[in-house]
């Protein structure tokens, strides 16, 4: 117990060591990986009657649209830029905590209440073009006729809302910025099934392998255990935003309209579908761990019952070459004609009478 206790210590000591920083509340600090990246503001103004789009590198173009009448949809890319979130948060009076939160990318999904806003913490998922799997951190300000979206870096899964603005279609511009919320909520939910649908159609072509494959394949317990670290880190991302939007649908705020109330209570029952889902899948990965064991374990004993058999077969054969290679001079065969050819013949009727019990008992 002591040498073993001693090696675990010893790879724990080769553990990098991770600073803690400190700092004040309300400091800006971007904490993430993608830093050094310039802050894009893609600012979206509509009403029912017509739709603003562009593109600024300059955050302070954005703050005329506070006082319009029609929706404002603010989306700044990249966090790194920490002067921008300032100034954004600065004019549109964010709570310095709320500014703290939005870069700091490490914050788990939440929704926190104040008096003209909410702020809304989740987590993005998509497959890359490499084909791993991508966590984005997003935060949501939404307040009265304005939504303020915060993400690390260029690339969403909101080109579906952005389309439904730009040409009209469904009832977003004909709501508020409550629905323009659950319309983004939602398109990240949409795009939590296409995941799941991915995780399930790997669990199944890994599941079809090993009922298939009949060696040792190392490549399938790697694929087994990315699979099981994938679905930990969703239920990371799924499980608090089912609560949110548990909440947002189980509240009174006065900015969510009632009809939007409705939408909200069905965006949770597909999160809560997503989480069941991902709870089956998890049992699933663990039984294919267990059934990819249990292969390694029966073709183990396979080897070993052939190997059994092989030894059983040489044991009375080894004990025959035995007795007649012992150097006794009054040994009663050893001047008999044809003992050579006799003992031969024994030997091979009981390897042939032993092979056909074996069979007998369907031993091989």
């Amino acid at each position: 117990m002591a040498r073993i206790k001693k090696v675990r210590l010893s790879k724990f000591t080769k553990l990098p060591k991770r600073k803690v920083q400190n700092y004040a509340p309300g400091t800006l600090k971007y904490v993430g990986s993608k830093a050094k990246t310039v802050s894009k503001v893609e600012i979206i103004d509509y009403s029912p009657s017509q739709a603003e789009s562009f593109f600024t590198e300059h955050v302070q173009q954005a703050f005329r649209f506070k006082t319009t009448e029609e929706v404002t949809w603010i989306n700044i890319d990249g966090l790194s830029d920490v002067e921008v979130i300032q100034q954004l948060g600065d004019h549109y009076n964010l709570h310095p905590l709320i500014q703290e939160d939005i870069v700091t990318t490490n914050q788990r999904p939440k929704l926190d209440e104040y008096d003209d806003y909410l702020f809304i913490v989740f987590k993005m998922l998509y497959y890359n073009d490499a084909g791993e799997l991508m966590f984005e951190h997003i935060s949501m300000v939404v307040g009265f006729g304005y939504v303020l979206t915060f993400q690390e870096s260029d690339g969403d899964v909101f080109e579906s809302v952005r389309d439904r603005i730009k040409n009209d279609k469904g009832r977003i511009r004909k709501a508020g910025a409550d629905y323009l919320m659950f319309a983004l909520l939602d398109a990240v939910v949409d795009n939590y099934f296409a995941v799941i649908e991915s995780l399930h159609d790997r669990i199944e072509l890994i599941e079809d392998v090993l009922f298939e494959s009949h060696e040792y394949d190392t490549d399938i317990t790697g694929d087994i255990q990315q699979l099981k670290k994938e679905v930990l880190k969703i239920r990371r991302a799924v499980t608090p935003l089912r609560e949110v939007i548990n909440r947002l649908e189980k509240s009174d705020i006065d900015m969510i309209d009632s009809k939007t109330h409705d939408y909200v209570r069905d965006l949770y029952h597909h999160i809560l579908q997503i989480s069941e889902s991902l709870d089956l899948y998890r049992e699933m990965i663990w039984s294919l761990m267990d059934m990819h064991m249990t292969n390694i374990s029966n073709r183990m004993n396979e080897i070993m019952k052939v190997l059994t058999i092989m030894a059983s077969i040489f044991i009375p054969l080894t004990f025959m070459a035995g007795i007649y290679g012992m150097n006794f001079e009054n040994m009663p065969e050893l001047k008999f004609k044809y003992g050579y050819f006799v003992l031969w013949g024994l030997m091979i009727i009981v390897f042939l009478m032993m092979l056909w019990y074996f069979r007998r008992k369907k031993w091989i």
